[in-house]
């Protein structure tokens, strides 16, 4: 006899007016199993759970739970029918409790008092049974975001969710978190519940779920058993061609030192000490990568470099010290210096989303000799170097008139690396380089950030994706709350020891052998 499917889509279609975000999309999801579904920015994941969960409507198709043709017009609908779903970004109220936020919604009348003696009885027993030990008293504005995600799937296993959806759930864990994440999620396998795990990541995938399902173009190309692919094969599935996984170099030749920062430090516009004294050199011709949870300083490291923020101590490019607190301390005087800074946010800090990618390829640069002055700019000149630049970084479709916000986030980011990367500078700041970029875009950017380096300029990388970080860097340095933790070699290092460092941890090898 065939076992019931937990879920079952059939034929699911939805667009967005000439978008075609789903294509007669048909999965089946068994019970009691993890079930990941992959696919390249665009490809129609979210839009399908999104469906799922009730807050899209498909135009065509059918939803089934456990066998019976279900209708989710709406959320309630969905946790109604055992479904739950834990957002990439958090869908918490900051200034409630753990409680407050797991009953919100959920409240057994008028009177709260009830409500919450039950749900702290109810979390006890959770928290016990699939580790997910959290504080029922204390504020989500206090909490880890790994904490912080942990009542979020409290609250659906409050709501007795039967099928879990977690969208992108690892992308603001250290390694450690990640990890602990992974045993709750094979706790609630081994209880019967049914998981749904949309992620980039391919080492997860492999890691954590037992099928896999890839989309491509809103369409659903390949189901299969986890352990009988590999993420080379998910990958030329997801893309279409086969990919490098691997980034390919030769080791890196350092020269001369090109950035010197000593004793850094930087208070942000609340009063709050971002930097606290950071050392750091990166040389000609190697790639210096930071390590990092978000929010530990890393983004203000940027900012300070770039000339975006006032700062203490010193900073010397080539030998010469840069103001940071005067006139010539703007993002234009380092771009003077020989500083290219292709930033963390494309969206707010990189690009001019209304403006043409022609336009975007010149700002920041419009005041070079090579562009004219004022009202006698050499707009044709402009367009004709934009129109280069797309071709030689493969920027689809390659038409510089086009406004920045109509292209996808990999061409969005190599109009972006385009502009800084040709400007030759003789330090490149890179902040989440493939941040919500495709597989097949990563293999680009890894590509041009090596030939960058090859050339003999220096490079500091900040990215939250360890496996890059080690991929990409020649040394690593660990942020930890403003701090740098430490420096490693790729090759005499690991992810234990950087997600250790990365979680404050001073002496990783002694915590280790201890």
């Amino acid at each position: 006899m065939t076992e019931t499917a937990a879920i079952e889509l059939k034929g699911i279609s939805k667009a967005f007016g000439p978008v075609q975000a789903n294509k007669d999309i048909s999965i089946k999801v068994m019970p009691g199993t993890i079930h990941g579904i992959i696919g390249e920015n665009g490809a129609g994941k979210s839009t399908l759970m999104s469906i799922l969960y009730g807050f899209y409507k498909a135009d065509r198709g059918e939803i089934w739970i456990n066998g019976k043709k279900t209708e989710i017009p709406d959320s309630q609908a969905a946790i109604a029918a055992g479904i739950g779903m834990v957002f990439q970004h958090f869908k918490l109220v900051q200034n409630f409790s753990v409680l407050e936020n797991v009953i919100l919604g959920a409240e057994d009348g008028a009177l709260l008092r009830p409500s919450l003696n039950k749900a702290r009885g109810v979390l006890k027993h959770l928290a016990e049974e699939y580790e997910l030990q959290v504080d029922p008293e204390a504020l989500i504005e206090d909490l880890s975001v790994g904490h912080q995600q942990r009542v979020e799937i409290l609250k659906a296993l409050y709501r007795e969710a039967d099928i879990l959806i977690l969208d992108e759930p690892t992308g603001v864990l250290t390694p450690a978190e990640a990890d602990h994440l992974f045993r709750i999620l094979n706790g609630l396998r081994e209880e019967g519940k049914t998981i749904i795990l949309i992620t980039h990541k391919l080492r997860e995938i492999m890691e954590i779920t037992d099928t896999v399902s890839v989309m491509r173009r809103g369409e659903m190309t390949a189901t299969v058993k986890t352990a009988e692919t590999n993420p080379e094969q998910l990958a030329e599935l997801m893309v279409g061609r086969k990919v490098l996984l691997q980034v390919d170099k030769v080791p890196a030749k350092p020269a001369e030192p090109v950035l010197e920062v000593s004793n850094l430090r930087h208070i942000d516009e609340d009063g709050v000490e971002r930097l606290k004294g950071i050392d750091l050199t990166v040389r000609a011709g190697e790639i210096v990568g930071i390590a990092g949870v978000s929010g530990n300083g890393q983004s203000e490291l940027m900012h300070v470099l770039g000339g975006y923020g006032h700062a203490t101590g010193s900073i010397k490019m080539n030998g010469q010290e840069l103001d940071l607190t005067g006139k010539h301390s703007d993002g234009r005087s380092r771009r003077d210096r020989g500083i290219g800074h292709v930033p963390e946010d494309r969206h707010h800090e990189g690009l001019i989303l209304n403006f043409s990618a022609w336009e975007n390829s010149v700002f920041g640069y419009h005041h070079g000799p090579e562009t004219g002055s004022g009202m006698l700019m050499d707009i044709k000149a402009m367009k004709q170097e934009a129109q280069a630049k797309m071709d030689r970084f493969d920027v689809r479709p390659p038409h510089p008139w086009l406004a920045a916000k109509n292209f996808s986030g990999g061409n969005q980011q190599k109009i972006v690396l385009a502009r800084e990367i040709e400007r030759n500078p003789d330090l490149l700041l890179i902040g989440q380089p493939t941040r919500g970029v495709d597989i097949g875009a990563i293999e680009f950017i890894h590509q041009q950030i090596v030939q960058l380096r090859d050339a003999g300029k220096a490079i500091l990388l900040v990215s939250v994706e360890l496996d890059e970080i080690m991929s990409l860097s020649d040394r690593i340095a660990v942020m930890f709350d403003g701090q740098i933790m430490g420096e490693r070699l790729p090759s005499e290092t690991d992810q234990t020891e950087l997600g250790l460092l990365m979680a404050g941890v001073t002496n990783p090898k002694e915590l280790a052998h201890g």
